[in-house]
Parts: C-alpha cells; structure tokens; sequence
C-alpha cells in the first residue's frame, strides 16, 4: 500500500512551558525537543507507523539543518525525495510552545516562504493515494493532477486549492479554514453571524457552506475535541463523535488525523464515517502524549 505526501516539511523546536510568556519577557521550558514537522512530514510519519510505505516529496536542501529532518524520517520509515537538494537555504523551522497544563500550543514558523520549488527531475512515484498540503504549490498541483486518488489537507485557504480541489476525492478541513467563497464580501452579508452560531455546537451552517464551496465528493471538517462533520455528493451529511481524552500535547493532532485518513482511505475497507473515526482514535492518541513522536509508539 505506497502512500505519497507532498508538502511541507520543517524543523521543528518544540518547548514544553508552565506558562506562555508575555511580551519581552523569558521563561524556562521543562523539556526541548526537535523533530522533522510541518503538515505533510508529520502526516507522512503518522502512516509510516501504522505501517504503510510512505514517501515524502518536499524541499529541504543542503544545509545542515536538512540533516535533522532527513535522520529523523528515516529513523520512522519515511522515504524523502528532495525536490530541491542543492539549495544552501535552511529548511524553515517552526517554533513549537506547549503549555504543560493544557496541551495548548502556539507556533511561529515562516513555513516554506515564497521559495519556489519544481518536480523532481525523475517525476513523482507511483502511489495508491496522495496528499498534498497546498505547500509548494507547483509540486501540489502536478501531484493533484497525477494522482490516482487524492485527499487535500486543507488546514487554512491556499489559492493554490483552486487548482487542486477539482483533482480531489477527499478534501480535510480545519474548523478554521474558510474558502473565499463563504466571505461575508463574496455572499454580500454585511453582518454575519459569527462561526459556530447555530444549534449544532460544530459550525453546521458554516461547515455546510464550506463543503458547497470545496464541492469536492467528499469534505471532511474537523472541529477538536467536537465531533467531524463529513459531506459526500450528492447530499450525505453525517457528524463522528471525537474520543474524549486528556489533552496533553495538542501540536500535530491534525496532521495525524490526515496521516490516519490517509491509510484508512488507501485500505479501501472503510466506508468515510469509519476512516474518520479511524483517523480521530489516532489523533487521540497523539494529543494524550506529550512530544512529536513518543506517542508513535502507543499505536501498536
């Protein structure tokens, strides 16, 4: 079952806290750890461990900081493919903040900035399923376009979507992700209701309007610890309640719940609602342990 991603991958400094620090001011962490991240990387790991074969197709370059991300796919049985091997730029690297107490985090990366990155010159490998993050967006669009079934991680709006959606079978959505067709400017709503504002407690009115705009045959819309909303073509809707666990480390959940998806999709013995509970019994996983890859080994 060879699995491909395409997107993002990064450094990831991740600092477990007592407290978020206010302005000009400095804490001690309790714990440092670095790990390859960034949505692609860490869903690439997630179904590596549950043991699909997996390749990664992202840029991370010649500088010393790549070697950290490469030791670390490798060492959980990510194949890398460097689109862009001779760059001397630094992978990006994300600044991951954990609060101890809750699992909350805050993140400050530049992500792949505006770095342009080709296929690589021997194309993109053949795969049961893709996903693409929208990261590196001429990567994203040929692996949209060359993809035998194609699952979108949409996380937040990337023009880039535009050109891949038409191409998905699948298409995840954040809570937060908002396509600039539900725009109060674009539905002429000078007062909007604020998200989530109906009787569902999920964001019923908003997660519908986001799956009409995707109009993708399947949109799945996570909301945290609320249930998944899902919506299949032509009119099949359905919620998927979340385990309820202990947040511990809230950093990289969603990117599990696609890595998750992605496998339970490619084993093509689910129907949707069953992958995404699948998907969301992982993502509980991840956020009862604290760290980007000590709960890797509580899958088995």
């Amino acid at each position: 079952m060879p699995l491909l991603f395409v997107g993002l991958a990064t450094v990831d400094v991740v600092q477990r806290v007592a407290r978020f620090p206010g302005i000009d001011e400095k804490v001690q962490s309790a714990s440092v750890e670095v790990a390859a991240g960034g949505p692609a990387a860490n869903a690439a790991v997630t179904a590596a461990a549950l043991g699909a074969e997996v390749t990664l197709i992202s840029a991370v370059g010649s500088h010393p900081l790549g070697e950290l991300v490469r030791a670390d796919l490798a060492a959980h049985g990510v194949t890398l493919i460097d689109a862009d091997p001779r760059s001397p730029e630094p992978p990006p690297v994300s600044a991951v903040t954990v609060l101890a107490a809750t699992g909350e985090r805050t993140i400050v990366s530049r992500n792949a900035g505006n770095r342009a990155v080709a296929v690589p010159p021997g194309g993109l490998p053949d795969a049961d399923l893709t996903l693409v993050d929208g990261h590196h967006p001429a990567l994203a669009v040929a692996a949209a376009r060359s993809a035998r079934r194609l699952l979108v991680d949409a996380g937040s709006w990337r023009p880039v979507f535009t050109d891949v959606f038409p191409y998905a079978e699948v298409v995840a959505c954040s809570g937060d992700f908002r396509h600039p067709a539900c725009s109060p400017a674009a539905a002429g709503d000078d007062d909007p209701a604020p998200a989530g504002d109906d009787d569902t407690g999920t964001g019923g009115d908003d997660d519908a309007a986001t799956a009409a705009a995707v109009a993708a045959p399947h949109v799945v819309i996570t909301h945290g610890p609320e249930p998944v909303r899902w919506f299949s073509a032509p009119d099949a809707t359905g919620r998927v309640p979340v385990p309820s666990v202990a947040a511990v480390d809230t950093a990289g959940a969603g990117d599990a719940f696609h890595g998750a998806l992605a496998v339970a999709l490619a084993r093509g013995d689910l129907d949707l609602p069953a992958a995404i509970a699948f998907a969301s019994r992982v993502a509980a996983i991840r956020v009862s342990h604290a760290g980007p890859r000590s709960w890797l080994a509580h899958l088995r």
